[in-house]
């Protein structure tokens, strides 16, 4: 039996310690024993996010090796609908480490319960800020000019932001693939579909060197 191993961790902090990595890696190893496992693929979001270039490329590695997908935590990705709709229409066989009982029945029913429920949620904020209307409250806040104090720090938090995401998936790369150079890293990047902070794949050996410079 072979696997192909998909890791999430849905804040900054967490990838940036790599504690809740750390956690999942060994509930993966508990839970396959000495089978092989081939791959491994680690996705740093929020949980609203949507897109998930990670889960597509592990669900593509392990149709690729006829392996099965084992996923480290189900738990909140189970209330994802578009999480759960993406790995049944995958065919690819897999195993959740942290809910072995989890099978094609049981998440169809979760992806119902989490669609009701994200309507509920919708139906009640939408009420909630309507009653905030009538009451003559002003609702949202003005954004920071650009080039002001707290312009400039909404710009270096969002970079700061940005860098908590990518740079366990940049670690990964460095120390599993052997990349040594700007250039190598670009192109790790660009194959694995990393989006750059400008929201394209096109990266280059600066853009790499700006973003190091923010991890370590």
């Amino acid at each position: 039996m072979q696997y192909v191993a998909y890791y999430r961790v849905s804040t900054d902090r967490q990838g940036q310690s790599g504690l809740g990595l750390d956690a999942q890696r060994a509930a993966v190893a508990k839970h396959i024993g000495a089978a092989e496992l081939v791959a491994e693929f680690t996705e740093v979001e929020s949980g609203r996010k949507n897109d998930r270039l990670q889960l597509a490329a592990a669900l593509s590695a392990a149709k690729k090796a006829k392996a099965t997908l084992v996923i480290a935590k189900l738990d909140r990705l189970a209330r994802n609908v578009h999480f759960i709709s993406g790995l049944l229409e995958s065919g690819v066989q897999f195993v959740c480490a942290d809910m072995p009982e989890a099978d094609r029945t049981f998440l169809q029913m979760m992806a119902v319960f989490a669609e009701w429920e994200a309507r509920k949620i919708s139906e009640r904020t939408k009420s909630a800020l309507a009653q905030l209307k009538l009451q003559g409250k002003v609702l949202g806040s003005p954004a920071p000019q650009i080039g002001s104090v707290a312009g400039t720090k909404v710009v270096i938090a969002k970079a700061d932001n940005y860098a908590g995401r990518v740079g366990p998936i940049v670690r990964e790369i460095i120390t599993k693939s052997g990349a040594t150079t700007m250039r190598d890293i670009a192109a790790a990047l660009e194959a694995r579909g990393i989006q750059t902070p400008r929201g394209n794949t096109n990266w280059g050996p600066t853009q790499v060197s700006n973003l190091l410079s923010r991890i370590n």
